[in-house]
C-alpha cells in the first residue's frame, strides 16, 4: 500500500494545494475609467422621480489617502425616498446597450472568487447591503454585506462561501461567478422620506492559479472567443 502511495503522481495533489490570490479590482467608478455604465431603480414605492443617480466626485480617504486628491477619483451617488415605510429596497446592477436599449449586464469575476468588498458611505439609517451572485448553473446567491448604520465612508467585506461551485469536472474546470447586483434594504420601521447613499471599489480576492497540461490554449478564453466568436462566456 506504502508503494502504491508513492507511486501516485504529486501532480494530482498539487493542484488543489497551490493558489495564487490577488486582488482584482472590478469597479472603481471613476467616469471614463469606470468599467461599466450602472442604473439603480427603486421597490414599489419609491417616490416621484426617485431614485436619482450620478457618478459624483470624492473618494474614501481610508482608501487613497492624500494620494487621492485631484486624481479625479469618483463614486458612485445616489438619492432615493419611499411614499411609506416598509420592506423598501434599492436594486443597484450594471447594464449593457441591448436591441431596445439598456438592459441588466453581469460582470464575470476573475478567478475562484474567495472575497469580495467595497467601500460604503452611510448616514446613521438602518439600512442594510447584500450583493447577489450567480454561479456558471444559473442559480443565484443572496450574500449579506452588511448594516449600513454608521457614519460615513466603511469597507464592507462578504467572504464567498465554499458550497457555492466555482468548478467543474470538464474542461475547462473554472467556472467563474457572475455578480448580478447590490441591493440596498431598509428595516421596515425605518425613516425613507429621503436619504442620500454612495459606494465605490468594488474589489475582489481571488485564486488565479490555473494548472498547464498539453493543449490549455483551447481553454483559455482569450483563444476560445476567437475560434467560437457566438459563445458565450
Amino acid at each position: 500500500l506504502l508503494l502504491f502511495i508513492l507511486t501516485i503522481p504529486v501532480s494530482l495533489f498539487a493542484d488543489k494545494a497551490t493558489e495564487n490570490i490577488v486582488s482584482d479590482v472590478v469597479e472603481t467608478f471613476d467616469g471614463e475609467d469606470s468599467a461599466y455604465e450602472w442604473y439603480v431603480q427603486g421597490s414599489k414605492f419609491i417616490a416621484e422621480d426617485y431614485p436619482k443617480f450620478k457618478l459624483v466626485d470624492g473618494f474614501p480617504f481610508a482608501l487613497y489617502g492624500r494620494a487621492g486628491d485631484g486624481q479625479g477619483h469618483q463614486v458612485l451617488g445616489m438619492q432615493a425616498a419611499f411614499d411609506r415605510k416598509g420592506f423598501n429596497y434599492l436594486e443597484i446592477f450594471p447594464v449593457e446597450e441591448g436591441p431596445d436599449g439598456l438592459v441588466p449586464a453581469k460582470i464575470s469575476l476573475p478567478g475562484r472568487v474567495k472575497e469580495l468588498d467595497l467601500w460604503a458611505w452611510g448616514s446613521q439609517y438602518r439600512f442594510t447591503l447584500e450583493v447577489h451572485v450567480e454561479d456558471y448553473r444559473g442559480y443565484v446567491y443572496v450574500l449579506p454585506m452588511g448594516s449600513l448604520n454608521y457614519t460615513g465612508w466603511q469597507n464592507l467585506r462578504i467572504r464567498i462561501p465554499t458550497y457555492i461551485p466555482q468548478s467543474q469536472v470538464y474542461i475547462p474546470n473554472y467556472r467563474n461567478l457572475k455578480l448580478i447586483k447590490f441591493v440596498l434594504r431598509t428595516e421596515p420601521d425605518e425613516n425613507v422620506a429621503g436619504f442620500d447613499f454612495y459606494m465605490d471599489h468594488v474589489k475582489v480576492l481571488t485564486d488565479v492559479f490555473e494548472s498547464r497540461f498539453d493543449g490549455d490554449e483551447f481553454v483559455r478564453p482569450e483563444t476560445r472567443s476567437q475560434i467560437w466568436p457566438e459563445e458565450e462566456e
